[in-house]
């Protein structure tokens, strides 16, 4: 029997500052801060959570035998995507009203269930962010 991948639990993205980059996704894109022990004696862990998906964020100065990770890490490589309820001029709006830069949208792009309506920012460290919403044709 084949290996099925149904769903995506969580990911890691590298950070120059872990406080600086929770603020921001905790003030921009609305996601929960949780600090976590790891235990075995290792810092403390932090992660912003949105449904039922987390994103921790590992610090660039952490020891790669205290965080089993990537071979290779830089801050602000990611190129993620958030889908919203939102409309992309309410996305466009909430955006400006927070001092983040739009860098390109609204525009319509492809998703993983069909078209997108795109709206993109980035991050503290420099990471593309789309937050993008299907019309209701392509939900």
């Amino acid at each position: 029997m084949p290996l099925v991948v149904n769903a995506l639990d969580h990911l890691v993205i590298n950070v120059r500052d872990v406080e600086v980059s929770a603020a921001w996704y905790q003030r921009v894109l609305g996601m929960a801060r949780k600090d976590f022990d790891p235990g075995a004696g290792k810092a403390r862990r932090v992660s912003v959570s949105f449904g039922d998906q987390k994103i921790n964020l590992r610090p660039l100065s952490a020891d790669k035998i205290e965080w089993f990770t990537a071979e290779h890490d830089a801050a602000g490589a990611q190129d993620l995507c958030f889908l919203t309820t939102s409309t992309p001029d309410e996305v466009v709006h909430h955006l400006k009203s927070c001092g983040v830069d739009v860098e390109l949208g609204p525009v319509a792009k492809q998703g993983a269930r069909g078209v997108l309506a795109s709206v993109y920012c980035r991050d503290p460290d420099g990471s593309l962010i789309e937050i993008a919403s299907y019309s209701k044709q392509a939900e």
